[in-house]
């Protein structure tokens, strides 16, 4: 899997751009200084420059280098740190109750089995009163094909994220449909659903 995601990182190019998620940069008011966050799969680096740039303390990780070293740079010409770990998220150690706040932003290549233990680990990993703020695709995505897996198992459903986040307080959830541009791999009309969720104190 590392050749596959290298591959598509080997252009100078910011192939999902530099600018962070719309609907991530939409929850800024929840970004404190000093808060300890977790960006997962952040690729290069857009969305964890981002919240850098807002004060917090950012782990970032990914499972490709070529990515990795891109939101180097990024964060070098941002003036800003982000501590950055390669890491494959189906295999990694997620700390107990060590983060203030995950951005899951577009985390939709793992199949069911791997997501439930993404999952698992956003639970487990957020401090008590921890927020998650996460977007990702719906299965209608698959018809727009603007963007994502060619996988309808892989995306999410409003149900699904009650389903898996029900007994949090839900700040924000739903469906919609909406025009997007993140660089060349994330373009057009899209299927998509928001969440920003708070873990119980």
């Amino acid at each position: 899997m590392s050749d596959f995601w290298n591959a598509r990182y080997a252009t100078d190019d910011y192939i999902f751009g530099t600018a962070p998620n719309v609907f991530l940069a939409s929850q800024a008011a929840l970004i404190q200084p000093d808060m300890h966050v977790l960006a997962i799969a952040d690729g290069e680096g857009r969305n964890g420059v981002w919240l850098a740039e807002h004060g917090a303390r950012v782990h970032a990780i990914d499972y490709s280098a070529a990515a990795l070293e891109k939101a180097r740079r990024l964060a070098s010409e941002r003036g800003v740190m982000l501590e950055i770990e390669q890491a494959d998220v189906l295999d990694w150690t997620w700390p107990e109750a060590a983060y203030d706040l995950v951005a899951a932003i577009f985390i939709q290549f793992a199949s069911p089995p791997g997501r439930d233990r993404i999952i698992a680990g956003i639970r487990r990993t957020l401090k008590p009163g921890g927020l998650l703020i996460l977007q990702g695709y719906t299965p209608k995505q698959i018809g727009f094909a603007t963007g994502g897996p060619p996988h309808a198992a892989n995306m999410y459903t409003a149900d699904l994220l009650r389903e898996w986040f029900g007994d949090w307080e839900m700040l924000h959830l739903a469906e919609h449909e909406s025009f997007i541009s993140e660089g060349t791999h994330h373009h057009g009309m899209s299927a998509l659903v928001d969440l920003v969720a708070k873990k119980p104190a």
